[in-house]
């Protein structure tokens, strides 16, 4: 039995206890983006709305050198600098809006984002800039992102959730600041749709640009078995976009989607894949760090390939012809640390990934025959990797050292 002298103790920690659920619960807090696009000046209008603005202290946004973004107008305080942005919302509902340039050129003439009567094509990434978000303890942002079209535009496509007419619901578990990011296309669209798996593929662009929607649905419910033996990852959706010239004529991609330009060939002349490199990056989602970019992209290309092979649309004598090429095309380097990786590099690195899945096959019969493929799933629960990483990695899987990775090609 509790003494009288302990009862005003003892009754001030219940109180506390049974207040704590009230005040240490998680709060959520609504954060809507709108977009409205305005192809006579090649811009959108971009407002940033926080339903309660007390929660987050400030967002401090990465502007960037190019004059890019303008006309900011918020509730609270907004101060620029140097090339940063910062947002100190008021309380209660606060809004942050502004306006961005789209086009952009990736080098003269070629644009990786571009606006024109009928249509727009661009990555979310550049509607809302990256930010640091400082926000009060136990407070969870709830982001959707809502178009408003011009009139006569039909349809806007986005690798996020849809949630209604024009909407959709962004959420990513590993970023405290949800940004709608990926690619994006809104105007007069053409769209072809399927599930695969449990993810929802679309494939989309603007009509009359000449994209081969169907032939890259087929390809990819041919290849896609492989894939996700591979990448242990199930995304919900995955949005492929494209467009003609003046558009980049390559591959570009991001972690919900990615862009490929309406001319390149699902399979190129010299046996690899522009379509399934780009998917590996969406699925691998595998960064360099220290110079090691080989990693990355050595990966993507080593598996446009072998992916095919796997799912039988490369025969053994064309696997030789292909790796007789590459051979070729990489005799002149002799390091592959590099931040930036050019097509010789790349192709030296896949030569190097088939030596190595040929040593941990050879070497691990008796732990149930592993792969290249055990060194890529651990590479991806990295946020970055580096060469010695990929090392360590390598020879975890194999049980001792590597004979392939020792080499100067790697120092």
């Amino acid at each position: 039995m509790l003494s009288s002298s302990r009862l005003p103790l003892y009754s001030s920690l219940l109180l506390l206890s049974l207040s704590l659920p009230t005040w240490a619960a998680t709060q959520k807090v609504d954060l809507d983006y709108r977009v409205r696009f305005l192809p006579e000046s090649d811009q959108a209008e971009v407002s940033i709305t926080l339903e309660k603005g007390e929660h987050v202290r400030s967002l401090d946004f990465n502007l960037g050198k190019q004059g890019r973004y303008s006309d900011f107008k918020a509730d609270g305080q907004w101060a620029e600098d140097a090339g940063r942005g910062k947002w100190q919302p008021g309380k209660g509902k606060s809004t942050l809006s502004y306006r961005v340039l789209i086009d952009h050129q990736r080098k003269p003439g070629r644009y990786d984002a571009r606006m024109t009567k009928g249509w727009t094509l661009l990555r979310g990434d550049d509607l809302v800039p990256p930010a640091a978000l400082d926000m009060a303890d136990k407070t969870d942002l709830v982001a959707r992102l809502q178009f408003d079209l011009p009139k006569d535009w039909k349809s806007v496509e986005t690798g996020w959730p849809r949630i209604g007419k024009n909407r959709f619901r962004i959420d990513n578990p590993q970023r405290k600041f949800d940004r709608p990011t990926g690619w994006m296309l809104a105007g007069k669209l053409g769209t072809r749709r399927t599930q695969l798996g449990d993810t929802e593929v679309a494939i989309s662009a603007p009509v009359g640009e000449g994209m081969r929607r169907m032939d890259i649905m087929t390809f990819l419910t041919f290849v896609w078995p492989q894939i996700q033996q591979v990448f242990p990852r199930d995304p919900a959706k995955l949005l492929i976009v494209g467009a003609g010239d003046p558009m980049w004529r390559g591959g570009l991609s991001a972690s919900n989607s990615y862009y490929m330009h309406a001319d390149r060939p699902l399979v190129s002349e010299n046996g690899t894949s522009s379509l399934v490199h780009e998917l590996v990056h969406v699925f691998g989602r595998i960064y360099a760090r220290d110079r090691s970019d080989w990693i990355a992209e050595g990966l993507a290309e080593y598996y446009s390939i072998e992916l095919m092979r796997r799912a039988g649309g490369v025969s053994q004598e064309r696997y030789q012809k292909i790796r007789e090429q590459l051979i070729s095309w990489s005799k002149p380097v002799t390091s592959l640390r590099t931040d930036n990786s050019n097509g010789a590099v790349t192709a030296r690195a896949v030569l190097l990934l088939q030596e190595l899945d040929r040593e941990i096959r050879q070497k691990t019969k008796d732990k149930g025959n592993l792969s290249l493929d055990d060194v890529t799933r651990g590479l991806m629960r990295l946020d970055k990797v580096s060469t010695k990483d990929f090392i360590d990695i390598t020879e975890n899987v194999i049980g001792g050292p590597s004979k392939t990775l020792d080499t100067r090609l790697l120092r």
